[in-house]
């Protein structure tokens, strides 16, 4: 069965992820697939709103880091780096259902989403310094802004992970609901839009995003630039090395 599925029905395309036996974890293929979805939504009229969602147990434990390691992103025009200019440049609406753990990108994601609904099981991170890594996804940018700095260094600097409630008070979550309900809601409120004038939307939507879309795109760029050279390094070297090996990194050394 394929990792991504993609619907189209009644003016919505809905991304699925689809690889709960990995933990929805991203890998290339799906990354250039995502991208591909969005471009061509964008362009198709017949296409109103996207929807992000995953299975009520888990959203995305973001990269697949055996595939990661394979394909590691050192030029702009990589599947991950596309599908994040594909995303945070996509001018309808987006709407993503969560639940269980939404680590790394599968965080950083929603924080280009118009309307995000979470499960009460729904669990945010952004460990990128625990990889040896800088943020991606503008999320350097956007974190701040969206959570406050103080929670935003918690969160990026620390690594630590927020809830479901956390995520609704900074305004990341639209609404929490059981898992169970997630992903029906986030369908119902993208029918509800896709019914609305989608000159309306458009425009809306482009007055709230036009202030900082320059700034988004700039720190895509350099976020992008930086992460890959960070690769790289020891630190990162280091880490990946201790995931794959199933023990505590050592950055005594680094």
């Amino acid at each position: 069965m394929a990792d991504l599925l993609i619907d189209h029905a009644e003016r919505v395309m809905t991304l699925t992820f689809n690889r709960v036996d990995k933990k929805n974890s991203f890998t290339a293929a799906m990354y250039a697939e995502m991208a591909d979805a969005l471009t061509a939504a964008q362009a198709d009229d017949g296409v109103r709103v996207g929807v992000f969602q995953g299975h009520e147990t888990i959203f995305s434990s973001g990269n697949d880091i055996a595939d990661f390691l394979k394909t590691p992103p050192l030029s702009p025009d990589v599947p991950v780096f596309r599908f994040l200019r594909a995303i945070s440049s996509f001018t309808k609406p987006l709407v993503a259902a969560v639940c269980g753990p939404a680590v790394g990108i599968g965080t950083t994601l929603l924080f280009h989403c118009d309307l995000v609904y979470a499960g009460d099981n729904a669990a945010f991170s952004m460990p990128f310094v625990n990889l040896g890594l800088c943020p991606e996804a503008a999320s350097s940018l956007l974190a701040p802004q969206r959570m406050g700095y103080g929670r935003a260094a918690e969160a990026l600097l620390l690594g630590d992970p927020f809830s479901a409630e956390a995520a609704l008070e900074m305004g990341l979550v639209s609404r929490i609901v059981p898992p169970t309900q997630a992903n029906a809601l986030a369908q119902r409120q993208a029918q509800k839009l896709a019914a609305k004038p989608m000159s309306s939307l458009l425009q809306t939507k482009h007055f709230m995003k036009i202030g900082q879309a320059k700034a988004v795109a700039q720190r895509l760029a350099d976020e992008g630039a930086v992460f890959g050279q960070m690769l790289g390094q020891p630190a990162a070297r280091e880490a990946f090395a201790a995931f794959m090996g199933k023990r505590l990194p050592d950055f005594s050394k680094v």
